[in-house]
């Protein structure tokens, strides 16, 4: 699509220092494999790099090879496991602020926001985004969607939320300026097919139509 970008999402990479929730095995990358990634995406401004969960290895990892390729990113906290046994903790919010990174949400808990009580919905909407604002000294109104998971009552909370942009994990291109952008995670598959396909594939009439489908599914389940 032309004007498209790429939104990438980026999990855990290298070492695995806490215990792995189910599946999540399957978006942590190597610091190899990283690195290719982001040798990728130099030069590239269709290309936007993203960062979930709030793992450690934003900070001690990421971060340095970010800067040395003149590189931003934004980071998607989880304000409630902050300091947590392998997450960051204010310290490294404030750090990647600090160093030019954009801060956004991913909620207090990492849970299905499909699921949730109309309490939940205040802290993992808006009381987040009031934590790592309080952290970085401005607005946070910005979110990833944990799991990718939403239909269209997270979306109508959302919007009453005053939440600014909302990222899932639905996958292929995005218009840069739209309020609900499409992502793609790196995983342990990542190899130069990978980027070659994801980075400069042009998918076909029916992957398009597949996708537009299954994005519009979302949007009206509830």
């Amino acid at each position: 699509m032309a004007g498209s970008i790429v939104n990438i999402t980026v999990h855990g990479i290298g070492p695995v220092v806490r215990e792995l929730d189910p599946g999540e095995d399957q978006v942590w990358v190597e610091v190899e494999q990283f690195e290719r990634m982001l040798d990728a995406a130099v030069g590239r401004g269709d290309v936007r790099i993203t960062f979930d969960d709030g793992n450690a290895s934003d900070v001690e990892i990421a971060l340095p090879r970010l800067l040395e390729r003149g590189l931003t990113a934004e980071f998607f906290v989880c304000a409630g496991l902050l300091g947590e046994p392998g997450r960051v903790d204010a310290g490294g919010v404030r750090e990647l602020a600090a160093a030019g990174m954009r801060i956004g949400s991913h909620g207090w808990s990492h849970r299905d926001w499909r699921l949730l009580s109309p309490e939940d919905v205040e802290r993992e909407m808006i009381e987040a985004g009031h934590v790592l604002a309080d952290l970085v000294g401005h607005p946070v109104s910005r979110v990833a969607v944990p799991f990718g998971s939403y239909d269209r009552h997270v979306l109508r909370r959302m919007r009453d939320a005053k939440i600014t942009r909302a990222y899932t994990s639905d996958g292929g291109r995005a218009r840069p300026g739209t309020w609900l952008q499409t992502r793609t995670s790196i995983g342990p598959d990542l190899d130069q097919d990978w980027l070659d396909r994801v980075l400069n594939g042009t998918p076909s009439v029916y992957g398009r139509a597949r996708g537009s489908a299954a994005r519009a599914f979302k949007r009206l389940r509830g």
